[in-house]
């Protein structure tokens, strides 16, 4: 339970960054700041709840490369970032590392 609790957290992690690209709006202001703090809420209790039984290290470093990777994948899809090699790469580095962190446990 604890991993499903870790990869929800990782999911909410994505949605405070998009949430403050949203709030550089006049009119996504409020909705983006209240999107951010809501999943920064709820991000926050998930990571506390799997770091019941998760190492704090492997906890936080999977978190965050959830959240990286989500965001960066949000970024491309939603906001037009761009995807380039060298950056679709280091992606994929930050992902084989979760990888490795959930094998290794």
């Amino acid at each position: 339970m604890s991993w499903l609790f870790l990869a929800l957290a990782g999911v909410a992690e994505i949605g405070w960054p998009v949430g403050l690209k949203l709030a550089q709006t006049p009119a996504g202001r409020w909705p983006g700041t209240a999107l951010a703090l809501a999943c920064l809420g709820v991000s926050g209790w998930l990571l506390w709840k799997a770091q019941q039984h998760i190492p704090l290290g492997t906890a936080y470093a999977v978190w965050t490369g959830i959240g990286a990777a989500g965001t960066f994948v949000v970024g491309v899809l939603v906001f037009g970032d761009a995807l380039t090699p060298l950056r679709a790469l280091g992606v994929g580095l930050i992902v084989a590392g979760v990888v490795a962190l959930k094998l290794a446990h």
